[in-house]
């Protein structure tokens, strides 16, 4: 076999492999951290007596936990192999989503949405990390882009599902929006189960790869960790030091801000723009935004690996996201208003394939494990700052247009800080041309 037909059988193997095993894993931990926002507008908000920014703390205190124990998570998993830590990850996170569903009070959720940020902390970077493991650095754009669909199609599958869960499933005297987070939670336990005999640490241990591809995907990997090598090597301390790790880390603050600004608040942004909308009719409208986004996410993953071009990539995502987050508010009717919120949703999923790609090429093989921590956990903190103070200006207002005003104020600083990164010449990419400046 010559080395172009290993090359595509071997890519495809992995491909097929592990990114479908990805997508749902991580289509579940979206299901599971965004159901407490269709639980809000299903009744949870009424029974427990919750303000607009005591629902903003419970939606972003969960990245305080996920903020403080990512790092540590990730150290971890490059320990002890990604098929005992993400099965772990996923085996406890959902038990904690289970358990929201007895919360009686705005201090369970606190606790509990906690709780949940700790046992899911480091799943994202974890997985970031082991796709590192198994794709050249070329055809990451793709494969992040593949996997990172779930967040936007969780979503648009979640919104109108939740929705009628909360209106119409009633069993044993709980309300749907308890029965909600039980029937998000248990499929997080069952993938958790099926990870320890599923998924594979690393191509030397592939038994469904044969010795050829292995040899080919092992030296091929083994390049780049040598190119990276031969520039700097780094110990955890530098990599605190580290300029690169912290602007991409920033850069990530303030995209997340953003994200999650609008993962959590969509409903009710979608609600505020009519009187008449039921909660099920305002499920099936969230779709429409996360099929854009799923969409933009993959064309432009596919267009950034084809053209080799990060950097700008990543700045325009950011940018039609302000776009349309300035059109949401100045809109002259919902069906604009709606139509805006897509072209926004598209601009932010638009963002992470290029962005990640331009993060993985730009920090060194060393800096990886860390370094990869340090830039999602910060970035992360934003998942917190962003619902909590869209609350806050709720609860003074009496308005969501000054939150997305805010929003898109994040976004087009995400812009200009992807903008003003500066060509790196540290860590060449072997086998790729990639313009970064």
């Amino acid at each position: 076999m010559n080395i172009s037909s290993i090359e595509q059988t071997t890519t495809k193997k992995v491909t097929m492999r592990i990114i479908p095993y990805l997508f749902i894993a991580y289509l579940i931990a979206f299901l599971d951290r965004v159901s407490i926002t269709y639980a809000s507008i299903g009744g949870m908000d009424k029974a427990l007596n919750l303000t607009s920014s005591a629902f903003g703390l419970i939606s972003g205190i969960f990245f305080i936990g996920y903020f403080m124990f990512e790092v540590p998570s990730n150290l971890l998993m490059n320990r002890f192999g990604a098929r005992v830590w993400i099965a772990r990850i996923l085996i406890i996170w959902g038990f904690v989503t289970v358990i929201t569903a007895w919360a009686n009070s705005a201090n369970h959720l606190y606790v509990l949405r906690f709780l949940l940020g700790v046992a899911e902390a480091g799943f994202f970077p974890g997985v970031i990390l082991y796709v590192t493991y198994w794709f050249r650095s070329k055809d990451r754009a793709k494969a992040i882009a593949l996997f990172m669909t779930a967040p936007p199609l969780a979503n648009a599958l979640g919104a109108p599902v939740s929705t009628w869960i909360v209106e119409n499933f009633h069993l044993a005297g709980m309300p749907g929006w308890r029965w909600l987070f039980i029937l998000a939670g248990l499929p997080a336990i069952v993938l958790g189960i099926i990870t320890f005999f599923y998924l594979t640490d690393k191509p030397e241990n592939a038994k469904w790869l044969s010795n050829e591809e292995k040899e080919w995907l092992s030296n091929e990997l083994q390049k780049e960790r040598v190119s990276k090598v031969k520039v700097k090597s780094m110990s955890v301390k530098e990599v605190f030091k580290d300029r690169i790790v912290w602007k991409f880390a920033f850069i990530n603050l303030t995209f997340v801000v953003g994200l999650y600004g609008i993962s959590f608040w969509m409903p009710r942004i979608i609600k505020s723009l009519s009187d008449v909308l039921t909660n099920t009719q305002v499920g099936f409208i969230t779709m429409l935004p996360y099929i854009c986004g799923a969409i933009a996410m993959v064309l432009m993953g596919l267009r950034s690996d084809r053209t080799g071009e990060r950097k700008y990539h990543a700045a325009f995502g950011a940018f039609l996201g302000t776009i349309g987050l300035v059109g949401v508010l100045i809109s002259p009717s919902p069906i604009v208003s709606v139509i805006m919120i897509c072209v926004a949703t598209a601009g932010l999923y638009s963002f992470s394939g290029p962005y990640w790609a331009f993060t993985s090429a730009s920090v060194s093989a060393q800096a990886a494990v860390v370094g990869i921590g340090i830039i999602n956990s910060v970035g992360n903190f934003g998942g917190f700052v962003g619902p909590y103070v869209i609350g806050l200006l709720n609860d003074a207002t009496g308005s969501v247009s000054f939150g997305i005003a805010f929003l898109a104020l994040m976004l087009i600083l995400t812009c200009i800080q992807v903008l003003g990164v500066k060509k790196e010449k540290r860590f060449p990419i072997i086998g790729q041309s990639v313009d970064e400046s």
